[in-house]
């Protein structure tokens, strides 16, 4: 277990605003966590589960509490059968890695999530997905501790409640789990997503001699190096705001205003919409106040030109909510987790 009073989180967070917290608990193992949970110093005070802190803006400078990070590495295959690979990995494992380390092996499956930032633990609580591919279709179970009572417990699939960018974690109490590891059951036959967001072009620029994992995730990869800035260049933390859901009779009308709207009908009679397009069209993209901004590649993007503040960043994103639903009557909900402000 490491331990820093006072720590700085600059670092510790994609769009690289300054941001401190009371405590930063670091820890690797089982022991370190049995540590934490028994020292007295942090009890009864604010807790934040942080991972990789690239679905994260601090909109207050300093968290009065706790932030706790896992760093548990460790990959391994459980199983496999004529249909799947069971792999595992430890929560602290870095997503992107984790993903390149399965394809290396043949375990194909999670290459059109390659290059998404986070860890392996985080992922299932956003239930990441791109390219035409969500986490949850490829999830088996999870490891998480209670923070409260110290117990173990693991997850299937149908506890989770995964839906759009959503897991039953975000309905329970914040920062009452620690998941420790995760469990992906994959594909042995090909399962191909290509009919998504320009993926089938991208991979005929290079013409593959053989369409496998590794082309897909390749052509993944450059798609979002054209359409992503690097947050080690240009602090961001990747789509601030989730593509709206709205019924179907609303998305009629926005379609028949709007021919060129996006919508795509989901299994649940709801149509996604395009959050990207709506902020296009409200003039957003590529503009600044400040040093907080809209990426000039992707309008769904907000980013630190350096030296924002969450706090200008998150008054950015309240304006182009609010010049969305003036014009379209549709509500964006933000992405990142929002740390001294409400959603």
């Amino acid at each position: 277990m490491e331990v820093q009073r006072e720590a700085d989180l600059r670092a510790a967070n994609t769009f690289g605003v300054v941001a401190r917290c009371a405590w930063r608990v670091q820890v690797d193992d089982a022991a370190g966590l049995a540590a934490f949970l028994d020292d007295a110093r942090w009890r009864g005070l604010p807790r934040l589960v942080l991972g990789g802190g690239s679905n994260v803006l601090f909109v207050t400078e300093r968290f009065p509490g706790v932030v706790l990070q896992w760093r548990g590495r460790g990959i391994r295959l459980l199983d496999a059968d004529d249909e799947h690979w069971l792999v595992e990995a430890a929560g602290g494992e870095p997503w992107h890695p984790f993903v390149q380390h399965c394809i290396a092996r043949g375990w194909a499956g999670l290459e059109n999530l390659s290059l998404i930032p986070g860890t392996v633990g985080a992922a299932p609580v956003q239930n990441i997905g791109a390219y035409g591919l969500e986490l949850a279709e490829r999830f088996d179970s999870l490891s998480a501790v209670d923070l409260e009572t110290g117990e173990t417990r693991r997850w299937g699939r149908e506890a989770l409640q995964f839906a759009y960018r959503h897991s039953v974690f975000k309905t329970l109490p914040a920062d009452r789990y620690l998941i420790t590891a995760v469990r992906l059951r994959l594909p042995r036959r090909s399962d191909w997503r290509l009919d998504y967001g320009g993926l089938r072009a991208a991979l005929a620029e290079q013409a593959p001699a053989r369409l496998d994992a590794a082309a897909i995730a390749a052509a993944v990869c450059r798609l979002r190096r054209r359409k992503l800035p690097d947050p080690a260049r240009l602090g961001n933390a990747g789509s601030f705001f989730q593509n709206p859901l709205v019924p179907a009779a609303r998305a009629e009308a926005l379609r028949a205003e709007y021919p060129a709207l996006p919508a795509f009908p989901q299994p649940d009679g709801r149509v996604k919409l395009s959050a990207a397009w709506l902020i296009e069209r409200c003039g957003w993209r590529g503009r600044r106040r400040g040093a907080a901004g809209v990426s000039a590649r992707h309008a769904l993007v907000l980013v630190n030109h350096g030296g924002a503040s969450g706090a200008e960043l998150w008054a950015l994103a309240r304006d182009i909510r609010a010049s969305v639903a003036e014009r379209f009557g549709v509500t964006l909900v933000p992405e990142p987790r929002l740390i001294g402000a409400a959603p």
